[in-house]
């Protein structure tokens, strides 16, 4: 399937199962107390075997597209963790995924499943926002040895300090759907109003700005 269109499919279905809310004028508030107009929770495309199918599907074209020399998948903990699984199945390769931290108990793994170590290694994401726990699987995977090809995840942001903490970090992330085209098609489809779509775009430039609320 064509890039942008698996984009816009990947919308219209995060949209429809409600894995994404769109509240220009009533917004969320994230951890770090920071105003957002958008909630994203893509664990809810495993609740739906016909976006799952999509999801599952998009991921693994991707990862044959740009990563044809894979050879683990690891997802990240927790919402990749299904992702990678299935995916793998798909590919037939070998799959682990990485907790946020140490077990405290056992051998102490934190990273699970087969050893990554020499392996070229794709890591599985729902969500990309800010980078920042993506790229931490990412560096733990590195210290083990592995030799990371990039990231492929459901949806991104888009925001600024995410692309560039990618680049700082020399990992490149590939998404099935994105920021920009999830408002295109909420507007089209009426979740949101025309007029709504500059506040979002505007949070989307620098979401510490409060002032797209205005």
């Amino acid at each position: 399937m064509d890039e942008k269109i698996l984009a816009q499919e990947v919308a219209k279905n995060l949209l429809k199962i409600k894995a994404v809310f769109l509240k220009p004028n009533d917004p969320f508030t994230w951890a770090s107390g920071i105003k957002s107009p958008i909630y994203c929770d893509n664990r809810l495309t495993l609740s739906y075997p016909e976006v799952r199918e999509v999801v599952e599907e998009g991921l693994k074209a991707t990862i044959e597209k740009y990563y044809p020399d894979v050879e683990v998948l690891e997802g990240t903990s927790t919402a990749g963790i299904a992702h990678a699984a299935i995916v793998a199945e798909k590919m037939k390769l070998p799959m682990g995924y990485v907790r946020s931290g140490h077990k405290d108990h056992g051998r102490g793994n934190q990273i699970e499943g087969v050893s990554p170590k020499g392996k070229k290694v794709v890591v599985v994401e729902d969500l990309i926002s800010t980078g920042g726990s993506s790229l931490e699987v990412v560096d733990i995977l590195r210290e083990e040895g592995a030799d990371v090809l990039g990231i492929v995840s459901i949806f991104t942001y888009g925001l600024a300090k995410g692309i560039q903490r990618l680049k700082d970090d020399n990992c490149e992330n590939h998404s099935l759907s994105n920021f920009e085209t999830l408002v295109d098609i909420a507007a089209k489809e009426e979740y949101i109003s025309h007029e709504d779509i500059e506040k979002l775009l505007k949070f989307q430039k620098n979401p510490s700005d409060p002032s797209w609320m205005d």
